[in-house]
């Protein structure tokens, strides 16, 4: 069985961890693989598809513009 795919998100996963130095509690481990989940679906331009983000290979657009960090902030901001 092959499981390179799942390693190389457990490395990158614990690289920020380090950074981190652990992960206190629960919250902040669920916000922690809860960012990650939107940079790597959104953000994160992948090799596998061309340079594209799983989001822009499936045909959504979110507008992010330059800043691909503060535009979804702001959106989410706006829709409370």
């Amino acid at each position: 069985m092959n499981n390179n795919k799942v390693e190389r998100l457990h490395g990158t996963i614990r690289e920020r961890d380090k950074v981190m130095r652990g992960l206190k509690s629960e919250p902040t481990a669920k916000s922690m693989v809860n960012g990650y989940r939107a940079y790597y679906n959104f953000i994160r331009p992948h090799q596998a598809l061309k340079g594209q983000t799983p989001a822009e290979k499936a045909n959504i657009n979110l507008e992010l513009g330059r800043n691909k960090w503060l535009s979804p902030i702001k959106k989410g901001v706006r829709e409370q």
